[in-house]
């Protein structure tokens, strides 16, 4: 607003328990657009009784029944903008179909349905919905700026709520805004009197620029394409807009609930969308597909996330529907010919919003200019399976980084994969296909185009193709000869005791099969034995002893195990769950070197002795106090013997990628903050494995686990810094260097790396389920066969 300028800005009061001299709800009305009533609109006004404008950004205006039950919750309509020394600002809420006079422009729009009669209504710092149900609760909710309770809310201030809300009177502060706490006495029933923060009165300006005179069937002056604009931002943003024209194309029922419309006269600009989607909030649509519609509210820029884009939307809708049963515009099509083959622009790591958009470019301004669009593409290629969500992935451009099992391989940073696209689907009535990796949508998928925090832009399909299934299969591996030392790595995602026995059974298959049971497995995410319950438990002998159980139910050895559990809470990983790497090892084909003392806070060594070198602790740990691990796990180091031949196995799952940000994000080019500990995790090992190779060159090392990061980053750059180690990801071809699939991205998190006298060796990447819409683990798992008698010495 631009009276915020003229102003300093002050922090709003800490809760309503404290009397507040400066914001605070002046009026509430409920009865808008109810019979008798005159306004059809409900509204809620704030007020300030200060001498200093206040900002209202991240507050919120909640409402809650008079008299909750169990299943209530308080609704919420966000705030932007400031409050006005001695102004107003007003909230418009849920239209009715009664009244005939409309507000003045409201400062911020709502689709809160609010009662007549009685009710509670909030000022909150902040957005997230309260949960107070009491007045001694809410009391104590330092959220709470002001609060008001009518009719005969139980959730109110002071002594009473105030009496004599109706259809017909608003109740309203009086003229010095006073607020004792006691909304019996601070407010009184009367004429409802909404004053917006222009000083407008219903009936002194329509706010809308319609164009239209007063005939509600005529479009207004504003066109989609005027309030999407030429960047990722509207220029109309914050501002209300009447009775804009389009065709609803796709209604979404679910979720973050709407429609949208697209306007089938289009402009000649590439650059602007003629498609927008119309946000309802709470209020499931009443519109129908073809149903040309004319909608007026409020333009606003909505980011599902503080690093994503945003979608521009038009929220606190009021739709009046012209005509139904309309054909919809034509599709854009999306294929290699149409969407461009750079990514997306950058802005030395700022934001891009604010560039004009190049969608001949650039792929990403390309899909912004297209945003809210009906879309199509045909029999296009799945590279990223489905998931539980009712999500999957397509490539629109066949060619582009294919792997050999159809996925798209994701091999550089400045090569993202322009083709891929999530999809969803509109279609309440039938179920979401189970999709592999390779597998096809064939025929045409048509729907709106979108854009969400996971993936970015996508395509809600109300028309998705057929599956057609490609027959992906889960490999084996082949089982190790008799002179080999089979040594290999899997994420079991959080396994614990109180998992279900199918979950046991499906990763205990993937070890006894698909891997052909190696001789050594290195397992990431093995968690205490009660899982995330925070009790201070963090042994994992139930777990193991399942999961062993399993394996030999399936087929395989009795393994047994070696691990270091962690300090309770220290490791990083879900909450209670202590997760850790872990040793399984067959006794029948190798023995474990055990060197007692290593412990959760004590760092193992390497130790030159005449006989060889060897660790102080078997198993241990490298260097745990070091801040390279702080809340993250600490690698588990342990020495094996195999026909007369010592081999040092390195387990590690490093730093998580959380915090990063993402590729289709504003920011250009994205921060990728985790990278930083993982830097310095991989110079810890680095420095570890080079003290084994210092007290003997021919020290046969395997470095593996999941380390979070790809083949080409700087963390296994530093990893391998020397020359001290291999990573074996290198020695597939191309299109097979990938363990895992995200966002449609078929890439490489998990590795096993060698020391230099590792010089024969079989390496395989198993692909059981990372491109598998039912999958046992979201990683897969990978093996070293070593022959080590005709490695170096």
């Amino acid at each position: 607003m631009g009276v915020a300028s003229a102003f300093a800005i002050v922090s709003l009061p800490a809760a309503y328990a404290t009397p507040s001299a400066t914001a605070v709800i002046s009026e509430v009305y409920g009865g808008g657009g109810n019979s008798g009533a005159t306004l059809t609109r409900d509204f809620v006004e704030l007020g300030n009784a200060g001498s200093a404008a206040y900002d209202l950004a991240g507050f919120s205006v909640q409402y809650l029944p008079g008299s909750p039950s169990s299943s209530s919750a308080w609704q919420v309509t966000a705030l932007s903008g400031s409050l006005a020394p001695g102004g107003r600002f007003l909230v418009a809420e849920a239209a009715g179909s009664g009244g005939t006079t409309a507000l003045p422009t409201p400062d911020a729009t709502g689709s809160i349905a609010m009662s007549g009669t009685s009710g509670t209504v909030a000022l909150v710092s902040g957005t997230a919905a309260l949960t107070c149900k009491t007045a001694a609760d809410c009391a104590s909710d330092s959220r709470i700026v002001d609060l008001v309770g009518y009719g005969s809310a139980v959730v109110r201030e002071g002594s009473g709520p105030v009496t004599g809300a109706s259809n017909t009177a608003s109740v309203a502060r009086g003229a010095l805004l006073a607020d004792t706490d006691d909304n019996a006495a601070d407010l009184a029933s009367g004429t409802p009197s909404p004053v917006n923060s222009a000083g407008q009165t219903p009936g002194s300006g329509d706010g809308g620029g319609d164009g239209g005179g007063d005939d509600p069937t005529l479009p207004g002056t504003v066109r989609v394409h005027d309030l999407q604009g030429t960047t990722r931002l509207s220029p109309l943003a914050g501002q209300t807009v009447t009775r804009v024209p389009g065709v609803v194309t796709g209604v979404r029922t679910s979720g973050s609930k709407g429609y949208w419309i697209q306007d089938p006269a289009a402009d000649s600009d590439p650059r602007t969308s003629e498609g927008v989607f119309v946000y309802t909030g709470s209020a499931a649509p009443t519109v129908a597909v073809g149903d040309s519609v004319l909608v007026s509210g409020k333009v606003s820029e909505y980011h599902p996330s503080s690093t994503s884009q945003s979608v521009t939307e038009i929220t606190g809708p009021t739709t009046t529907v012209l005509s139904s049963g309309n054909a919809l515009p034509s599709a854009v099509t999306l294929d290699a010919a149409s969407v461009p083959s750079a990514y997306i622009p950058t802005a030395g790591g700022g934001s891009i919003e604010s560039l004009p958009l190049e969608p001949t470019m650039y792929a990403q301004d390309f899909y912004e200019a297209t945003e809210g669009m009906r879309v199509s593409f045909s029999d296009a290629r799945v590279v990223g399976a489905s998931d539980a969500y009712g999500e999957l992935w397509v490539t629109v451009k066949p060619d582009e980084n294919a792997t050999v099992r159809g996925g798209a391989l994701y091999s550089s940073y400045d090569r993202p994969n322009t083709g891929r696209l999530e999809v969803m689907s509109l279609d309440t009535t039938a179920s979401f296909p189970a999709a592999n990796v390779g597998d096809e949508l064939s025929g045409t998928t048509t729907g709106p185009l979108d854009y969400s925090a996971y993936g970015g832009y996508n395509v809600q399909a109300t028309r998705l193709g057929a599956l057609a299934g490609h027959g992906l299969e889960q490999e084996v591996t082949r089982r190790q000869r008799g002179d080999e030392l089979a040594v290999a790595t899997y994420n079991v995602e959080n396994l614990d005791a109180l998992d279900g026995q199918e979950k046991f059974d499906r990763l205990a298959q993937g070890v006894a099969v698909n891997l052909n049971s190696p001789d050594v497995v290195a397992l990431e995410e093995i968690q205490d034995d009660n899982g995330a319950t925070n009790d201070g438990t963090v042994t994992s002998e139930a777990t193991l002893t399942r999961f062993t159980d399993a394996i030999r139910a399936a087929g395989g050895p009795r393994y047994q195990w070696r691990y270091i559990a962690p300090a309770d809470g220290q490791d990083g990983g879900e909450p209670g769950g202590n997760i850790r790497q872990v040793f399984l090892f067959n006794p029948k084909r190798v023995s474990f070197t055990d060197r007692a003392g290593g412990d959760a806070g004590t760092a193992t060594s390497v130790v030159k002795t005449r006989k060889g070198v060897r660790l102080t602790y078997s198993p241990g740990r490298i260097d745990p106090a070091d801040d390279a691990w702080d809340s993250s796990r600490k690698p588990l180091v342990g020495e094996f013997v195999f026909h007369g031949e010592t081999v040092f196995v390195i387990a590690n799952h490093f730093n998580s990628k959380g915090g990063d940000q993402p590729l289709h994000g504003r920011y250009q080019p994205p921060a990728r903050s985790s990278e930083t500990q993982r830097q310095t995790q991989a110079a810890e090992v680095n420095t570890f494995v080079k003290s084994l190779l210092a007290a003997d060159r021919n020290a046969k090392a395997v470095v593996l686990g999941d380390l979070n990061d790809y083949e080409f980053s700087r963390t296994v750059t530093t990893l391998t810094d020397g020359g001290v180690l291999t990573p074996l990801i290198t020695t597939l071809p191309a299109a097979e260097r990938y363990t895992y699939v995200y966002d449609g991205n078929s890439q490489t998190l998990d590795h096993i790396l060698t020391s230099p006298a590792v010089t024969r060796f079989d390496y395989d990447v198993v692909h059981l389920n990372a491109e598998f819409a039912d999958q046992a683990s979201d990683h897969d798992p990978q093996i070293v066969r070593i022959d080590v008698s005709r490695c170096r010495r």
